[in-house]
Formats: C-alpha cells, structure tokens, sequence
C-alpha cells in the first residue's frame, strides 16, 4: 500500500433509514484492532514458554478522533446517537486499502473551544458486534 492522506480517511455512520452520513472533518483519527489472548500454558508446556488457543480471544476495534463538524445535521445525529446510546452501524473508509464497518457505539463524546478558535470535538467508538473488512 502506498502512503496515503490522513485528512482521506473518512468516518461514516448510519442516518437510520440506509444511508451513511459523512460525520465530520476529522484532524486526528485512530483505528485500533485488538484480540485478547487465552492462556493455555500448563506444567508440561515446551521449554515453560507460553502457549495461547488461537481464535479463542474476544476481538474488538475502537476509533477515535478529534474533528470540527461538518454542519448542523451531523453534530446533532451525533449528539442524538450518544444522548439514546444507540448502538448504529459505522464505516470506517481507508482509501487505498478498504473499508472496517459493523456496529459502534459512542464512548466518548468531549467539545472544546479555545477563545480565538472554533469549537472542536473528541469522539470514541467502541466496537458492538461483528466488525468486516472489504479490500479496496
């Protein structure tokens, strides 16, 4: 995969009725992907070095991000999914490799605002369900 643009990476959640809705103009973004491990090490193990199951661990992703909003109707989608803790259906665009998508829910949702600067936004989501991958 070549290098891409941060400011590409496009965040995206369900309006409810089918449609995605780009949320905002993110400065800063994280994806991460996680898989807890299950210890399976026993006295007989090889040598005493750790042995795990594979595939048993819980897996999950979570996002985050610091942005200005777009418009009006985003940041009042977004306020209104966090204030319900609806649990909606998020892609997570990567340009040039794919596009994560499945349910998230809201962790964390901060405002700010400096004196001589725009009010800016800090959200997390959490994964809440099967998350999918589609290459590019």
């Amino acid at each position: 995969m070549a290098a891409q643009k941060g400011k590409d990476l496009l965040l995206k959640i369900s309006d409810g009725a089918g449609a995605f809705v780009t949320v905002a103009g993110l400065r800063t973004r994280r994806i991460a992907l996680n898989a807890d491990t299950v210890d399976v090490t026993d006295a007989e193990s090889a040598g005493r070095w750790r042995e795990l199951l594979g595939g048993a661990g819980v897996r999950r992703a979570s996002v985050s991000g610091t942005g200005v909003f777009k418009d009006q109707a985003s940041d009042l989608l977004l306020r209104q999914v966090f204030f319900d803790g609806l649990l909606r259906d998020w892609q997570i665009v990567i340009p040039g490799f794919g596009v994560l998508a499945g349910p998230f829910q809201i962790s964390n949702l901060d405002y700010r605002g400096e004196h001589a600067a725009e009010v800016t936004f800090d959200l997390s989501l959490d994964s809440a369900g099967a998350v999918t991958f589609t290459a590019i």
